[in-house]
């Protein structure tokens, strides 16, 4: 082979090298992130403690110190039998946090690694709600919500198409994937102006579009900023009774990342 072969062979071979280098991607860096890694609470410069309300997701939150704990730089939220605090007639109380009027998240990619307890009538949750917005108006996305001992999670989005106009299967709004039990699981969203995808572990598990209609707020997540609740739920109409037995139960947070899109 002559000299010349050779050589054109080899500035191929760097050329081919270098191209194969410049496609390879970079590893997202999130532009905005929690990892849990103070000692005593968490930064409450994000986070506050939800407070109680009427509905089944809140009728036991709780402000109790017994809820909540920082461990080995996870986030612990519980759910317990209350024997402690006096002049609270709740019989149970529970822990969870949330980012409203704090961080809010647009467009872009929000996870949330995480191992959840399992108790009979446990019902944790990741979800987002409108910034600002008196609900429903904004849309709720369910990341992720956890029911028993079960080994799915379901995921969801409710707006006052599917709630006040009762439109739930045009296009159906929710649905379940498998989860590895007592294990630490990553849950994902993507909003899209007219999209919201969720995953697990990385797997692209439902998806909800926006589409054509003439009807009232079928697609509100692209209109402004959600905040994020995580939360410890015990009991309620759709989850059943607790069963005081199986209680304290709780789930570890690890981390929060959110990588917006230009």
């Amino acid at each position: 082979m002559t000299e010349k072969r050779w050589i054109g062979i080899l500035l191929l071979a760097a050329t081919m090298g270098a191209c194969v280098s410049m496609k390879r991607p970079k590893t997202p860096v999130p532009t905005w992130e929690e990892n849990f890694d103070q000692l005593d609470s968490f930064d409450t410069t994000r986070w506050s403690k939800i407070p109680r309300g009427f509905s089944d997701w809140n009728r036991h939150m709780s402000d109790f110190d017994s809820c909540y704990t920082m461990r080995d730089g996870k986030l612990v939220l519980r759910g317990i039998n209350n024997t402690t605090v006096s002049g609270d007639t709740s019989k149970f109380l529970t822990g969870g946090v949330y980012t409203k009027d704090k961080v809010g998240f647009g467009l872009g990619r929000l996870e949330i690694r995480a191992k959840l307890g399992n108790a009979t009538g446990a019902w944790p949750a990741f979800w987002l709600l409108g910034q600002g917005k008196k609900y429903p108006g904004g849309g709720e996305i369910d990341i992720m919500e956890h029911l028993n001992y079960d080994s799915i999670v379901y995921q969801t989005v409710h707006s006052t198409y599917t709630i006040t106009l009762n439109i739930k299967d045009n296009p159906k709004h929710g649905g379940t994937a498998p989860i590895n039990p007592g294990e630490f699981n990553t849950y994902a969203v993507e909003k899209y102006k007219d999209s919201v995808v969720l995953y697990v572990n990385d797997k692209r598990t439902f998806a909800y579009p926006r589409i054509e209609t003439d009807k009232e707020e079928q697609f509100p997540y692209a209109d402004g900023d959600h905040y994020l609740l995580l939360d410890m739920q015990l009991g309620g109409s759709w989850v059943g009774k607790v069963d005081p037995a199986d209680l304290p139960v709780e789930m570890e947070i690890d981390w929060v990342r959110f990588y917006a899109f230009k």
